[in-house]
């Protein structure tokens, strides 16, 4: 009975173990250039969070990023512009962050000496 109940136990854990996202560490340069546009370009790839229209829905996490302005940030339009960010994050694998878990906003110049990352733009 012991064996059967801890084998299941182990069963359960390993079902759970394979649906879980493993979470990802993405820096770079954090893009909003317009209302409801954003993506984090790091030195794989350009990951969108949301863009504007059919996909205008919030990512989960989006709200813990803060107002970027706030910090070292550049304007490049009105109110939207960039900054320079890690965040821990679940992916689809390609080209999509679906899971916002945590955000730090870092300084321009961390990105800016990154000689992997594409300057914004």
């Amino acid at each position: 009975m012991k064996d059967k109940i801890a084998m299941a136990v182990i069963t359960a854990a390993l079902a759970i173990a394979a649906n879980a996202q493993a979470a990802e560490t993405r820096c770079g340069w954090l893009e909003n250039p317009t209302p409801a546009n954003w993506w984090l370009e790091d030195a794989e790839n350009t990951w969108t969070i949301m863009t504007q229209g059919e996909d205008a829905d919030a990512v989960d996490g989006m709200e813990l990023i803060p107002d970027i302005s706030e910090h070292d940030y550049v304007k490049t339009n009105g109110n939207y512009g960039y900054a320079c960010a890690c965040m821990s994050v679940e992916t689809d694998g390609k080209e999509r962050i679906t899971k916002i878990l945590s955000f730090r906003q870092l300084a321009l110049a961390k990105c800016r000496n990154d000689k992997a990352l594409k300057f914004p733009g």
